[in-house]
């Protein structure tokens, strides 16, 4: 076990405040999450340097459109979530600690990690698939030794991280893809075991530390897809910046949520054009083919600036982050 982060006694047990359920565990009991446990009055992570995932992707599997495009991640996760999304993608790791208790994966430290990377010619490495907030210590360690290597460092999170969590993240945490779910506290709670106001919180604040956003939504049909919420989503994104990458990924039957219908793709696609239309610049589709909503296109002048396919993407209208058409400074770290 290593010491945790972020936690202090209260009243004979402890708080941890590394996450906005800011769970009081008694002793001998586990946080929310499942992989935080108070032993003997302190607080320890059980799954620091245990990573059940290892893999190099491409940068936009995260999806992060705008961060690095073009290049490889090496991405890590442990088990666990403070989540408990009953439609969640990666459920047989992400859910194994609450199933039981169980703690799987294989030992590495950060300078392994960190040193496979950059042997790999990855420019960055991804805290992904399972929540990185969950295995905060491991991915700090490991940021900061990443960092020394000149490599960039990724969190594709849910964004419940509280204020004191993204102070520790701000210059070492580069870019950060946050789920918005929805933008409806009764979707959160019932879907999610969560709140909708600690993740607008915590993705303002992401933004005001200088963290490269982007931002994805999942749209289930039914549960978060009417256009009353989609403007919402849209009208908050604006509120930070019109420049914020949106993604809006297709949901396919997942996990508890197996009976329910694949999104239309014309939903994603309405989505994407009140996206537009409100003003955000940079909306794309996820989880299907969909030619104009994969590239990216210049807000000014309608120039192809990326050109996309699935996770393959090819830089045909940009000169030194500027369309190479009418010199429109895009939003984007090359």
């Amino acid at each position: 076990m290593k010491e945790a982060m972020l936690w202090k006694p209260k009243d004979g047990k402890v708080l941890c405040y590394l996450c906005a359920h800011r769970c009081v565990i008694d002793e001998g009991k586990r946080g929310l999450c499942s992989v935080r446990i108070n032993s003997d009055g302190k607080l320890y992570s059980l799954v620091y340097g245990k990573l059940i995932s290892r893999a190099i992707d491409p940068i936009e599997k995260k999806p992060l459109y705008h961060f690095m495009p073009g290049t490889m991640t090496y991405s890590v996760a442990t088990v666990g979530c403070n989540f408990f999304c009953d439609f969640c993608q990666n459920w047989e790791i992400s859910q194994v600690s609450h199933q039981g208790g169980r703690i799987y994966g294989e030992e590495f430290t950060p300078e392994e990690v960190a040193s496979d990377a950059h042997s790999r010619d990855c420019k960055s490495i991804a805290y992904t698939y399972t929540e990185p907030t969950i295995f905060f210590e491991f991915a700090i360690d490991t940021a900061t030794i990443a960092r020394g290597m000149g490599l960039r460092n990724i969190f594709v999170t849910n964004g419940y991280e509280t204020s004191d969590t993204i102070a520790k993240m701000a210059g070492l945490v580069d870019a950060a893809n946050v789920d918005l779910k929805a933008f409806s506290d009764r979707f959160y709670r019932e879907r999610c075991g969560a709140r909708l106001q600690p993740v607008l919180e915590a993705i303002r604040a992401m933004y005001e530390a200088g963290i490269f956003l982007e931002i994805t939504t999942l749209l289930i049909p039914g549960e978060n897809d009417s256009p009353d919420e989609i403007n919402q989503i849209v009208e908050f994104i604006i509120s930070l910046s019109p420049e914020i990458p949106w993604h809006v990924s297709r949901f396919h039957p997942h996990y508890k949520q197996s009976t329910k219908p694949w999104t239309p793709a014309d939903s994603i696609f309405k989505a994407l054009e009140i996206g537009k239309t409100k003003g955000l610049k940079y909306v794309y589709a996820g989880n299907l083919p969909a030619g104009k909503y994969e590239h990216t296109w210049c807000p000014n002048c309608g120039n192809l600036i990326i050109e996309r396919f699935g996770f393959a993407s090819r830089k045909v209208g940009l000169e030194d982050s500027r369309c190479s058409k009418c010199g429109e400074k895009i939003n984007i770290v090359v």
